[in-house]
């Protein structure tokens, strides 16, 4: 299984996920899995590490009292876009890397050059993490997105419709990550805490909690992975229960055979759904399903029917 989520979560940061956000994370939390984005061979370090959030899916796990709600700590929409770093030096943009695993990224200088601010008015060496997306309007817009930092011809990505909204800064110039955004949006950035954006047009996967003051986010510190002093709130969608009625084996137009999962038919939204894709025998073996079985069903996206697990 750790075989098969290193594939999805190479696809996902390449742009081309193989299974939905929220297959992922179960999976990825059945099996304890904690790998993140994937390893760039012919990548550039980043200058400072691009760490990934704790995720949880109720309040009541949360790492440290959120509530009620004060200065000490912010709220902000988790964007699902493509992160990227952008490198600053003395001023002028100098580097521009996706986020790979964290560490090593690729070089994408030549396409952010288009989106961001070439110049800001700050010295020495400045790290600006954010989130390259798309509107929700576009189908797969995650994938247009991630994609669109993928192609070699710069006039085409200067067609993309794609902007970039920064989430953090470093080194921590200010004294809290509000007064940072204000500093952002001064040097030109578009920047998850400006209200001035409408975020229900872009693709989100929950809420970003984390500890306004830098020097309190500091002490607590790191973890191997993620930050103490910030975590994802993601929500858990609940499916429709059915039966697995058999399993259909089909060719694609790539010739890869892959298993369909044959339902009594569900409504799921405002879909009856009868088929869902089950992926490839590693995942049903994983799932430990069974024709005649109990499964729920999700709609990924609130488009593609998927098997998440058997009841």
């Amino acid at each position: 299984m750790k075989e098969f989520l290193d594939d999805a979560a190479t696809a996902y940061y390449c742009g081309a996920p193989i299974i939905s956000d929220e297959e992922f994370d179960m999976l990825a939390d059945k099996h304890n899995y904690n790998s993140v984005g994937y390893t760039v061979t012919d990548g550039v370090p980043h200058t400072f590490p691009l760490f990934s959030l704790q995720k949880i899916f109720s309040i009541e796990d949360a790492p440290f009292n959120v509530f009620p709600m004060h200065d000490n700590v912010v709220s902000s929409p988790k964007l699902d876009g493509a992160a990227v770093s952008l490198l600053y030096a003395d001023g002028e943009l100098v580097l521009a890397l996706t986020r790979g695993d964290g560490v090593i990224g690729r070089d994408i200088t030549d396409k952010m050059r288009h989106l961001v601010p070439k110049e800001i008015p700050d010295s020495g060496l400045v790290q600006i993490a954010g989130e390259v997306v798309a509107p929700k309007s576009i189908p797969n817009s995650r994938n247009y997105a991630s994609g669109a930092l993928n192609l070699k011809d710069i006039e085409e990505f200067k067609t993309r419709d794609i902007r970039f909204i920064a989430y953090d800064a470093l080194p921590n110039c200010t004294l809290t990550w509000n007064a940072g955004m204000v500093t952002l949006r001064v040097y030109g950035f578009s920047t998850v805490a400006d209200m001035g954006i409408d975020f229900s047009k872009y693709p989100t996967d929950g809420v970003v909690y984390r500890v306004n003051s830098y020097k309190e986010f500091t002490k607590l510190g790191y973890t191997s992975h993620h930050p103490r002093g910030a975590f994802a709130l993601k929500e858990k969608k609940a499916g429709e229960i059915t039966t697995l009625l058999d399993v259909e084996w089909q060719v694609g137009k790539s010739g890869v055979v892959s298993p369909v999962a044959i339902l009594e038919p569900v409504v799921v939204g405002e879909a009856t759904v009868s088929r869902a894709t089950l992926h490839n025998i590693e995942y049903i073996n994983d799932l430990n399903l069974e024709i005649g079985c109990q499964v729920e069903i999700i709609r990924a996206g609130e488009i593609i029917p998927r098997v998440v697990r058997r009841v």
